[in-house]
């Protein structure tokens, strides 16, 4: 009995694409599939979107792998690169990068590439954690533009850091200071992460780099993505794997941090924190059994979960259980844990099977 799985949706994907880059048709995409696409299949997600005018990754691991696997657009590194070897990698390969600090710099000058490499400068506009002051993009684009490495047009951007509160004045203030920063240069420009997408159409500039939204899930944590037109593209599911009736006042699993107040069926599931479920679910943490909401109770174990079921419950073994989808946001799920909706479709193990859809 196959247990635990997530079910990706490819066309949830590219209607996702469609929307966002509908935003702002005028603009280039670079999808953002870091982290294996947020832990979705980096190589699947690339291959399902060949609309996309690039991808982007935080390191050159994630990009030499799309590159091996067949993927022929250019590939941003978020982060840069972290050394020589790497610069003369991302020249091979034809992988665009971002230079955000003086040694970066200096490694890019010092190398003889074989083939020039697209440069993005990073400007820090308030994040305060990558990027180069305002003050020094004149100094550092003059550099770049005199080395021969670098191809004669010269990317610029900058990265929110607030843009998901939308009665703050911050990001309004980062958009100015991009504004700025970058006036008078002719190099494409690029600001807008998934809220910027979404809710910041002043930034959308020539480049969009959506990233969560894509996965159908919107960065503002009291919101979902169906209600922005997005569609969930991951279901994560698993089945019962017992039912059983349960006495009032009888605790459950370890620890008994959970006792029942009346009489019940406890239905157990094969997931936990062995497939990347977190441990710190606490009781009241919602799943879908057979359609309806149930919840978790008791501590969330390496292999399995109970679930408070109700006293006539007719659930029974291989009963499919899901833990987030179309139907229950995981966003939802999320704001019961106490965490991002971010970290709970990245963490899942290899342990949870991938089946890829439509």
């Amino acid at each position: 009995m196959l247990t635990a799985e997530a079910i990706i949706d490819i066309a949830a994907l590219q209607h996702n694409f469609k929307l966002l880059h509908g935003k702002c048709p005028r603009a280039k995409v670079a999808v953002v599939i870091k982290a294996n696409a947020y832990g979705h299949g980096a190589v699947q997600f690339a291959k399902a979107l060949p609309e996309a005018d690039a991808f982007a990754v935080s390191r050159i691991p994630e990009a030499i792998e799309l590159r091996n696997a067949g993927i022929k657009q250019p590939i941003l590194l978020l982060e840069g690169c972290f050394c020589v070897d790497e610069l003369k990698s991302a020249s091979a390969l034809g992988f665009h990068t971002m230079i955000h600090n003086e040694q970066q710099l200096k490694e890019f000058e010092s190398i003889k590439a074989d083939k020039p490499i697209q440069v993005w400068l990073k400007i820090d506009t308030g994040m305060h954690r990558l990027g180069i002051s305002p003050e020094l993009v004149a100094a550092y684009y003059e550099r770049i533009k005199a080395s021969p490495n670098s191809y004669d047009e010269i990317g610029f951007a900058s990265h929110f850091y607030n843009a998901d509160e939308l009665d703050s004045d911050a990001t309004t203030q980062q958009i100015k200071c991009f504004e700025e920063a970058t006036k008078g240069y002719s190099g494409p420009r690029s600001l807008s992460n998934s809220a910027g997408v979404l809710y910041w159409p002043d930034a959308h500039y020539d480049w969009l780099r959506p990233g969560i939204a894509l996965y159908g899930i919107v960065p503002r944590v009291e919101s979902t993505g169906a209600e922005e037109g997005l569609r969930s593209v991951m279901t994560l599911k698993s089945k019962l794997i017992a039912v059983r009736e349960h006495k009032k006042g009888e605790a459950v699993g370890y620890g008994h941090n959970w006792v029942a107040s009346q009489d019940t069926c406890i239905g157990v599931v094969a997931m936990g924190y062995g497939d990347g479920y977190p441990r710190t679910a606490p009781n009241g943490t919602p799943v879908l059994v057979n359609g309806r909401k149930a919840t978790i109770v008791g501590n969330i174990s390496m292999d399995m979960i109970t679930l408070d079921l109700g006293l006539n419950a007719q659930d029974k073994v291989g009963d499919e259980v899901i833990f987030w989808g179309e139907n229950l946001p995981v966003e939802e799920v999320a704001l019961h844990i106490g965490t991002l909706a971010y970290e709970l479709v990245i963490k899942l193990t290899g342990r949870v099977k991938k089946t890829y859809t439509n």
